[in-house]
């Protein structure tokens, strides 16, 4: 995968729109599986998110291996993700899908939160979620499990490429939330999608607001050689 720098600008753009506009994005570059279907943020007023992926990759646990003492061990892959996860970035971690035993929980998100990380996604869960409900770290799970990782998952992989909802995620990619979820934007259409996300949603506003005065979808939505001009002359 490239390595092309993700400058601020851009970084700061993807998080001033909004999903759904940045998959209509995607989609009109023939990508249509980038939303991660099923995750919800669990502290709805830390929704906004963006920051480069930093991934971490669970297989099924096994009884004999995956006992409590493995948390003695600060190198355990998953206290060295979380230590290591750079500042910005985000977290993401491939549960497979399985939410019977929790991901992460509210101490760990917090060293997160502490290390100045941009977010947590998972496609599991979450324990202590009555913590996650008030931490100020964007997190997003398909749920909550009082049970410990240890019972389902065990972490393997730092920074591997990852599937989380069934998208594919590589190290690097961008990952951008809101209220609706989130979407993960490859890397090397980082720019061009922002810049046309933005511009997407200037000519959204300015429909809306036609709408919102009463104008008819026929012309004004999508908008016709007319709203354009008229949209044009008003920039």
């Amino acid at each position: 995968m490239t390595t092309e720098t993700v400058d601020r600008g851009t970084l700061e753009a993807l998080g001033s729109v909004s999903t759904a506009t940045v998959t209509t994005q995607l989609m009109a570059r023939g990508l249509r599986n980038t939303f991660l279907h099923g995750l919800v943020p669990l502290n709805p007023s830390q929704t906004r998110m963006v920051g480069e992926a930093f991934t971490l990759r669970c297989i099924p646990s096994r009884e004999d291996v995956d006992t409590l003492s493995v948390f003695q061990d600060y190198d355990h892959p998953q206290r060295k993700a979380v230590e290591t996860v750079p500042p910005g970035a985000v977290l993401v971690v491939d549960a497979r899908r399985q939410t019977r035993a929790a991901s992460l929980g509210h101490i760990l998100a917090t060293r997160l939160l502490r290390r100045g990380v941009a977010g947590f996604v998972t496609d599991g869960s979450v324990r202590d979620s009555e913590g996650f409900a008030e931490l100020a770290l964007p997190t997003f799970a398909a749920g909550a499990a009082a049970t410990t990782n240890l019972a389902q998952h065990h972490a393997v992989d730092l920074n591997v490429p990852i599937g989380c909802a069934e998208v594919p995620v590589y190290p690097g990619d961008i990952m951008v939330g809101d209220r609706d979820g989130v979407v993960c934007v490859p890397r090397h259409l980082a720019a061009e999608v922002a810049a046309a996300a933005v511009e997407q949603e200037r000519l959204e506003a300015f429909v809306l607001e036609k709408i919102e005065s009463g104008a008819p979808l026929r012309g004004t939505y999508p908008p016709d050689e007319s709203t354009l001009a008229e949209f044009r002359r008003r920039r």
